[in-house]
């Protein structure tokens, strides 16, 4: 079995998520991301994942299929709608090693979804910032996070609204420990 970290955003649970608990089995299709893209970055070393494996195309997506038996998305989109310098070098049937954070991904291209037991949750709360005052728009504050377990995943996730600081508190996702079963 291989042991996971998983950030599910709260904008995909609340579109097109189904809530679950931990002990159950799941299935969702999972896409690498680089750690500084994910909340503004910050630490997430304890969280990332590192695959080895073959990258392939999967109707149109690239992937890489880990050698534990695991399949990643690189992008979310499919190659044909990816800018070709983002694309990168890894070509399929290249044998690369990467490290990111693995995300649910329900709304780029089609490729294959992870199935695997949940063996625990965490609420994500992140601090979020206006980058200019008053703008109306918040901004991610890099590392500024705190997990509080949970039995269940929610369907709806909560914002504590600005602070005396001009600070918010939203509830971002879950990060999900998942066991999958390897090849």
């Amino acid at each position: 079995m291989g042991i996971w970290h998983v950030f599910y955003a709260d904008w995909q649970m609340e579109c097109c998520g189904k809530p679950f608990s931990a002990g159950e089995e799941v299935s969702r299709p999972l896409l690498l991301k680089s750690s500084g893209e994910v909340l503004g970055g910050g630490d997430w070393d304890d969280r990332l994942a590192k695959v080895v494996g073959e990258v392939a195309d999967v109707r149109g997506v690239r992937v890489l299929q880990e050698e534990t038996g695991l399949t990643v998305a690189l992008h979310e989109h499919t190659v044909d709608v990816v800018a070709p310098e983002d694309l990168g070098e890894e070509r399929p049937r290249d044998r690369i090693r990467l490290v990111g954070l693995l995300t649910v991904e329900t709304h780029g291209g089609q490729w294959p979804e992870v199935t695997g037991r949940v063996r625990d949750i965490q609420i994500l709360t992140q601090e979020y910032a206006e980058p200019v005052p008053g703008s109306g728009t918040w901004e991610p504050v890099p590392g500024e996070r705190a997990l509080r377990p949970v039995d269940s995943c929610p369907k709806w996730f909560k914002d504590t609204g600005p602070d005396s600081r001009g600070r918010r508190r939203m509830e971002a996702g879950v990060l999900v420990t998942l066991e999958a079963p390897t090849a």
